[in-house]
């Protein structure tokens, strides 16, 4: 091979596959050192070495006498060697090359199109490289075909043998925290910070927050204008609830806040045990609790407290220990909005579709 031809093939690989122009270099010089020590059945302190700027190559070894030149005339086996060595090189920067550029994206909301279906498994093309998402990273009821656009949060990138191993995740709860960040430029600019967040991936996520800027509304922000940013988020979680609620320092505000649609009477604190107990009205029991528990469940999950729903009826025939040995205890009044003024965020965006644009 000619060395302005060795030349040319080293600036095309490194413009069409973004490998380092060096690596190259080296990847072929250790492919022809390889090869050569197969021909010459040598282990000694033979080198190759390509010129930069010329492309010749030179092939010598070490001797107490100095270097001496070997010609490098490699035959079929040996040229055969040089050629896998020199393929397998460049497989392993351009896997490096990728490695490195996604792993930027590790944490990230990356956006591709549905390549092919293995098993559960969805290969999605990412342009570059394929990711997989897993059936147990899908959301239930979503239903992909070949070309759909889908978008999935990199939950894991490592290199795999000569490949990227990309997995996405659309049940990871960090999704929903970068969808948010996508569309509100409060939460990306960290004016307004996620408190808190857990999920039930495809049923309902509760996430708390909190505002760095007295003049900013962090659930105004969230939702927008006539829920036109959560609106968005929601359609991109297919039907999944999403509760915004106020981050509060008070545990009984905080409580309160998390159980958001229910309306609160009385929170009784156990802090010893990190166990709460909070009385409502009859009828906003089965809000409290929500369907199959997942309401109190949730808001248990992101206060950290173990939570325990009673009516009226239930507190008082509770050996009156509401009134007697609480360390604190909260009331919370009907006309009393939870965590201060402003938007309560999941009664208002989730429940009643119809309630969000009425004035407050």
């Amino acid at each position: 091979m000619e060395g302005a031809e060795l030349l040319r093939i080293v600036d095309m690989i490194h413009r069409e596959k973004d490998i380092d122009k060096e690596a190259l270099f080296d990847g072929i010089e250790q492919a022809l050192l390889t090869a050569a020590r197969k021909q010459y059945g040598t282990t000694g302190d033979l080198n190759v070495q390509i010129d930069r700027t010329t492309g010749g190559i030179r092939c010598y070894e070490e001797t107490p006498d100095g270097q001496v030149t070997v010609p490098l005339d490699l035959g079929r086996i040996a040229a055969q060697t040089a050629k896998q060595v020199i393929i397998q090189r460049i497989r392993e920067a351009e896997r490096d090359v990728i490695y490195d550029e996604y792993d930027h994206h590790l944490g990230q909301i990356l956006t591709g199109t549905v390549q092919r279906f293995e098993g559960g498994t969805i290969i999605v093309n990412l342009g570059r490289t394929e990711a997989i998402l897993p059936k147990s990273e899908q959301m239930r009821g979503e239903d992909y075909r070949i070309g759909d656009r889908v978008r999935g949060f990199v939950q894991e990138v490592k290199k795999a043998g000569q490949k990227v191993k990309i997995i996405l995740s659309r049940t990871h709860p960090d999704f929903v925290q970068k969808l948010f960040e996508l569309e509100v430029p409060e939460l990306a600019e960290r004016f307004i910070e996620v408190r808190g967040l857990v999920r039930e991936a495809g049923y309902k996520t509760k996430m708390a927050v909190q505002s760095m800027d007295g003049k900013i509304d962090a659930i105004g922000a969230c939702v927008g204008v006539r829920g036109t940013r959560i609106k968005n988020v929601l359609d991109e979680l297919k039907g999944e609830k999403v509760d915004v609620i106020r981050w509060s320092d008070s545990t009984e505000d905080f409580i309160g806040n998390a159980l958001k649609p229910a309306q609160v009477r009385w929170i009784t604190l156990d802090s010893e045990n990190m166990r709460a107990k909070v009385v409502v009205e009859d009828d906003q029991l089965s809000l409290a609790i929500g369907r199959r528990g997942q309401n109190v469940r949730l808001a248990a999950k992101l206060c950290k407290w173990d939570i325990s729903i009673l009516t009226d009826e239930e507190a008082e025939t509770d050996g009156g220990e509401l009134e007697e040995s609480p360390d604190r205890i909260g009331r919370f009044d009907d006309d009393m909005e939870l965590g201060g003024a402003g938007l309560t965020g999941a009664q208002d965006f989730t429940d009643d579709p119809e309630a969000r644009d009425k004035p407050r």
